[in-house]
């Protein structure tokens, strides 16, 4: 009989199948020489964007041009916010500490929980270096008014130490930022070596200038056994629009041309020399290379090379 195998169409039906969530990765490692690399994402922000955050001089359908080009939506992006621990094997280094309690609710601030399901104990961490004093960098120092990593020390630049504790910071534009790092930077300076560019942190990670983007920034230079990566926190922001165009203005730049001229400078850097690095708001794991193209630079994802 023609059709007798088929379901019949007025059969009953089938409850719908639920949607799963879709948790993101949380920490990916991989060896660098005798270092143990560990990038932590500590959270991701959907908004509307990325113009005028990124592109701020240019016109929208300028920007627009661009991401379309590069097959991303015009209207919304998503930022993400990545520390980095390095496992020298003599000791756990921590670069920056995220957005902290405050950005919990909101599936960010998520730094203690992926520091976990990467095996760290925040009492392990031996050094927390913060790149400069944005919010998103040192939200996670302080959790329930104490240190949140007991045991560390702590490294950070002199130069944007001593620009966001002065007196002149304390009202207008920087005023909720020189209130941040009183609450959660000042209460460590006893604790906390100051550096400059040039200084180390530990042997075979070296501070860079990135001056630009605050006043003090800081990138990292790591290598151990002939391999290298380049930190660059907050050089490059956006892994189209920032890279592709890097003299477009930034909003949060604090000196535009001073960090324009940084972003063609480290970039270049590590385009020429065919390094990693890892960048702070790059897509997770936040990690790959660079090529110079055209009027700026362009990224790749690092995919199976870190880990061979």
């Amino acid at each position: 009989m023609a059709g007798a195998g088929l379901i019949s169409a007025s059969g009953p039906a089938r409850a719908a199948v639920p949607m799963q969530a879709d948790p993101r990765p949380g920490h990916y490692r991989f060896r660098l020489g005798g270092f143990e690399i560990t990038t932590l994402l500590d959270g991701v922000r959907v908004g509307e964007g990325p113009y005028p955050t990124f592109g701020s001089d240019q016109q929208p359908e300028t920007v627009a041009a661009l991401l379309e080009e590069n097959f991303l939506p015009t209207d919304r992006f998503a930022n993400g916010f990545t520390p980095v621990v390095v496992n020298t094997g003599s000791e756990r280094i921590l670069f920056d500490t995220g957005l902290g309690a405050g950005a919990r609710g909101n599936g960010m601030g998520m730094l203690g929980a992926q520091l976990a399901a990467a095996g760290i104990d925040p009492g392990e961490i031996d050094t927390v270096v913060i790149t400069h004093m944005h919010g998103d960098h040192i939200g996670g120092l302080m959790e329930n008014g104490a240190p949140a990593f007991a045991n560390a020390r702590y490294v950070m630049g002199a130069k944007e130490y001593d620009f966001w504790t002065a007196d002149a910071q304390k009202s207008g534009p920087t005023e909720r930022g020189a209130a941040a790092v009183a609450a959660s930077v000042t209460p460590l300076a006893e604790k906390t070596r100051f550096i400059a560019p040039g200084d180390a942190v530990a042997s075979g990670i070296e501070a860079v200038e990135a001056f630009g983007h605050t006043p003090g920034h800081l990138a990292f230079h790591i290598e151990s056994a002939g391999q290298r990566l380049m930190l660059t926190a907050d050089t490059v922001n956006h892994f189209v629009v920032s890279m592709q165009r890097p003299d477009w203005h930034v909003v949060y730049d604090t000196d535009k041309a001073a960090a324009a001229a940084t972003r063609k400078k480290i970039l270049g850097m590590i385009a020429a020399e065919r390094i990693p690095f890892a960048g702070y708001h790059m897509p997770f794991p936040a990690l790959g290379y660079l090529d110079a193209r055209d009027e700026g630079f362009r990224f790749t994802a690092a995919s199976y090379q870190l880990v061979l």
